[in-house]
């Protein structure tokens, strides 16, 4: 019998190259509308943007063995992974998109970047110095395969990296130690998962333990950061930010965000690359494949400690 696997779109087993001779593919692009399938399919590539509200038609598929993702954050799917089945994400696709907006923002933040494209559309000439990257303390909570990549575009700048993780190896340290590393810190990037213990990290204590002038850079998720706390570091000019991502997202009309100076702000983009969706493609078609013929399967979420 054919395994079953929903696509977001009729377009993706071709872009994928095609699926293994063993599944036979329908289209569920997160709708209300459920393929005839649905009593049968044991693999649901999940499209991006499903709303909360359609995940619990999950638990309504019998077979449903594997939800594989497209993106690496999986914070938004984890509690409607019915029992027996196995969530998986796109952990390593987007690295290399999100590892380059990383450097590109801290950059554009040392050398007042944002600064010199106001006085661009204003049409005055503002001429200002910047500050190096170079010699900078780089430190990195939530070191993962993003933080490797984010680490190997900074080698060139002669910069001193510190790691946080959640479990302390070689070279990385834990959460317990952030206490210590934050003050010497110039440049804090967050690459964390949404956690109970990362929800709301970043507070008014972590705030206050960087010291003036420090950057803060977060490329995880908008809850890991109290958005209220955030503003007051940016309204005093104690402390600058460069956001991908914001609580609530989108960011509504007249949010103070919008207007906070020393924030360099961006839409949800850093992983939105012309190279990122084949990317995606080939960890999604080597995932189907391993199913396929009863592999390993790569980049399984566990639903306890993500």
């Amino acid at each position: 019998m054919a395994i079953r696997v929903w696509l977001p779109d009729a377009g993706m087993a071709e872009a994928m190259g095609g699926l293994p001779d063993t599944m036979v593919a329908d289209v569920w692009d997160g709708g209300e509308r459920l393929p005839d399938s649905a009593a049968d399919v044991e693999v649901v590539v999940l499209p991006f943007g499903v709303p909360a509200s359609r995940m619990p038609v999950l638990a309504k598929l019998p077979r449903l063995r594997l939800i594989q993702l497209m993106s690496a954050g999986a914070e938004h799917v984890v509690a409607f992974v019915p029992p027996g089945v196995t969530l998986a994400n796109a952990r390593g696709a987007h690295d290399p998109a999100v590892a380059e907006w990383i450097i590109a923002v801290i950059l554009a933040q040392l050398r007042q970047l944002p600064r010199f494209m106001a006085a661009q559309q204003a049409g005055t000439w503002d001429p200002a110095r910047g500050e190096p990257l170079a010699g900078r303390t780089v430190l990195m909570v939530g070191y993962g395969s993003i933080g490797e990549a984010v680490e190997r575009l900074l080698a060139p700048f002669g910069v001193t990296v510190a790691r946080i993780a959640r479990r302390a190896r070689p070279g990385v340290a834990t959460m317990a130690d952030l206490p210590n590393l934050l003050p010497a810190a110039d440049i804090v990037i967050l690459l964390v998962p949404v956690t109970p213990a990362t929800t709301g990290l970043v507070d008014a204590r972590f705030l206050s333990q960087m010291h003036d002038g420090a950057l803060l850079v977060n490329a995880a998720r908008g809850s890991v950061v109290d958005i209220g706390a955030l503003l007051e570091q940016l309204q005093s000019g104690r402390l600058r930010a460069a956001l991908d991502v914001t609580d609530p997202e989108p960011l509504p009309a007249g949010h103070p965000l919008w207007t906070a100076p020393g924030l360099l702000l961006t839409p949800h983009v850093a992983g939105a690359m012309t190279t990122g969706l084949p990317r995606v493609m080939a960890t999604v078609s080597d995932q189907l494949s391993r199913y396929a013929t009863g592999r390993p399967l790569r980049n399984v979420v566990g639903t306890q400690g993500y």
